[in-house]
């Protein structure tokens, strides 16, 4: 079974590797939403996977780093596409939600990535 609770950033960034001239290398910004999976067999007693509060919680000191950030300045992110913030909260995530299964990160409405761990 696999559960997920979603988390919205308001964060700006650059991509400083992409050619001159594309419009991803000024200065912009995303209301990312953020999917957290969580797999694991439901728990006979209790009835689910794992309490949702708990990813919560696991994901709050994330959140106070990326939320209203220049995500650029933060150590990990000097590259931040979607691709290298889905595997940045990974990292963070997974010492904490074992069975963390997937980031997933929506930068735009229409645009995003799926992370599954290496």
């Amino acid at each position: 079974m696999e559960i997920f609770k979603t988390f919205t950033l308001e964060s700006a960034h650059r991509l400083p590797a992409v050619p001159e001239g594309h419009k991803c290398r000024q200065l912009h910004g995303h209301s990312f939403r953020i999917e957290i999976h969580v797999r694991g067999p439901v728990d006979e007693q209790l009835g689910w996977v794992q309490d949702f509060a708990d990813v919560s919680a696991a994901f709050r000191p994330l959140f106070d780093r990326l939320d209203h950030r220049y995500l650029n300045e933060i150590e990990g992110l000097e590259n931040p596409t979607s691709e290298n913030l889905a595997r940045y909260i990974w990292r963070a995530l997974k010492p904490h939600l074992p069975g963390l299964a997937q980031v997933v990160i929506h930068e735009t409405c229409t645009a995003g990535c799926r992370y599954t761990g290496d």
